[in-house]
Parts: C-alpha cells; structure tokens; sequence
C-alpha cells in the first residue's frame, strides 16, 4: 500500500506560507485540480530570468524530486509553461518573484 498523498490544493498552501515566513513573494497564477493537479514552480529573479521546475520521480530511488522544466528570458519560460498548460489544464503553476532564485524546493517536507 503506498503511503496517502497530500492534496494538491493543501501541498500549494503550505508552500506558500513557507515562502511567505521567508519573505518571498509568490502568486498562484494558474489553479489547477484541487486534489491531484501536477505542480510548476516559476522563480523570476526580476533581472529579465526566469526558471521553472516541475515534480519528478526519481527512476531508480522512486524519490520524488524538483527538476528544471525550463530556465532563461522569462518570456521564453513563461511561453514553455503556457504550452504545459494547454496539454494539462489541471496544471498549477506557483510564481515567485526573488532576485536571488531562492524557492525553498531543497528544503524538508517540499517533496512531498
């Protein structure tokens, strides 16, 4: 039996307000399924640059983990996540506006 999952709706509140205890400033711009919607996490860094990362699984390890889903100009990254949008309606998509890129996905708990 695999462990239960948290809700896709309840993983983006508490992220953010971890980013908010941090001062980091962060919008949900797209909602998606409120249960088992696929969450992309855009990090502008407000200098023209952006990266987005989506959650993976880890082949071998089955570890759940971030990774790049696209990084650059930020209007190449937001045109990336407009077309992962329109093949996944159910899709989230988290901004974040922080000039050093910080998102706290490496932190404790944000794998989940």
């Amino acid at each position: 039996m695999s462990p239960p999952r948290l809700t896709a709706d309840f993983w983006v509140k508490a992220y953010l307000a971890r980013l908010r205890l941090t001062d980091i400033a962060a919008y949900v711009t797209a909602k998606g399924d409120p249960d088992a919607g696929s969450v992309v996490v855009k990090c502008a860094t407000l200098d023209g640059q952006a990266r987005a990362f989506c959650r993976s699984y880890d082949l071998m390890s089955g570890a759940r983990l971030w990774m790049e889903l696209a990084s650059g100009p930020e209007t190449e990254v937001d045109e990336a996540l407009q077309r992962a949008r329109s093949r996944d309606p159910d899709l989230w998509i988290i901004e974040i506006e922080d000039r050093q890129g910080r998102t706290l996905l490496d932190e404790p708990g944000l794998a989940e």
